[in-house]
């Protein structure tokens, strides 16, 4: 088969050109810096399509022939100095890539979205068909909604048949970006950097391992429905157990020290403001710190039910990651 993926050059992105290649599959991988392209470059089966999500001709030349696509990129970032950034790449940018998918007669897409979009959890864990009973945070996760909806809607009005999957907190070696955030905090870890828990770290989250991710875009694009979603996560844990696991694996106990959610989010306020007036992006803003006065458990049983997907445990990813780490001393 031959394959589109978008984001090829991304954390996912990568080893899920590098997983369907040495299955035999042809990848066009689009990307827009040649500076990224390094990890796929010798990687047998791999072609090279430059381009960008806002320029329609560019997509359709790297769709050309191909089966399918894995619609991976977006624009993930926590702010940006003009808030339609969001909504050009992750919507307009989304329905230009399933434009691209008809018109090279690509019958499949699997459209990566962010279990972002799923509600905070309540007493038991959320799954694809919960209500939302909060707002959206941020305009990442509005945008990416937003897409959703639309790629349902094409589904049901066309022959295109997207499938949406939606990876939850994604760990592991591989691409040390702002997608791969939760390694990027290990690693800090393992160097005695990382010292600091929003709230009373009793926030529980999802996390995930880098292959089950990806295994779970392969199995969606083979077995997905059309116009569903699939949450590809793993166990939920709070920080206070993610960081005594982490102590347990290591053998290295640093003293975390829990900030209040209300300094935390003063804090992030000033970095907004800075922001906003040198364009310099913050590490954190307002919206991103009041995700943490919510739990994120989620369920992937419905994956789990029709694509037969399955994760891995958080301790053996956990020492996965941590030997990679050790072994690459990734900078």
């Amino acid at each position: 088969m031959k394959y589109l993926i978008t984001g090829a050059t991304g954390y996912i992105g990568v080893q899920l050109a590098k997983r369907l290649a040495s299955e035999g599959h042809t990848i066009h991988a689009l990307y827009r810096s040649e500076s990224k392209t390094a990890d796929l470059k010798n990687v047998e089966g791999v072609h090279f399509f430059k381009g960008d999500l806002l320029h329609p001709e560019s997509l359709k030349a790297a769709a050309a022939g191909c089966d399918g696509v894995f619609h991976v990129a977006a624009y993930a970032k926590p702010w940006d100095k003009d808030p339609q950034t969001f909504y050009r790449y992750n919507v307009d940018g989304a329905l230009n890539v399933f434009e691209a998918a008809r018109h090279a007669g690509a019958k499949r897409v699997v459209f990566t979205s962010t279990a972002g979009v799923i509600s905070p959890s309540n007493g038991v864990p959320s799954d694809e068909n919960t209500p939302r009973w909060v707002d959206y945070f941020t305009d990442y996760e509005r945008s990416k909604a937003e897409a959703e909806e639309k790629a349902a809607a094409l589904s049901r009005e066309s022959d295109l048949e997207i499938i949406v999957v939606n990876p939850t907190r994604v760990y592991g070696p591989g691409l040390l970006s702002d997608s791969n955030g939760v390694t990027r905090m290990v690693k800090l870890y393992l160097r005695g950097k990382f010292r600091t828990l929003p709230g009373d770290g009793n926030s529980v989250g999802n996390y995930v391992y880098i292959d089950d991710v990806v295994d779970g875009h392969v199995r969606a694009m083979e077995k997905g429905g059309a116009g569903e979603r699939y949450i590809l996560g793993g166990d939920n844990i709070s920080f206070n157990d993610f960081f005594e696991m982490l102590a347990g694996i290591t053998g290295k106990r640093e003293k975390l020290f829990k900030i209040p959610i209300p300094v935390v989010n003063l804090v992030a306020r000033v970095m907004e403001v800075r922001a906003n007036l040198t364009g310099a992006p913050p590490l954190l803003t307002p919206p991103w710190v009041k995700k943490y006065l919510y739990n994120w458990e989620l369920s992937s049983e419905k994956a789990r039910q029709h694509l037969g997907y399955e994760f891995t445990r958080i301790d053996e990813g956990l020492k996965k990651t941590v030997d990679w780490i050790q072994l690459n001393d990734a900078e």
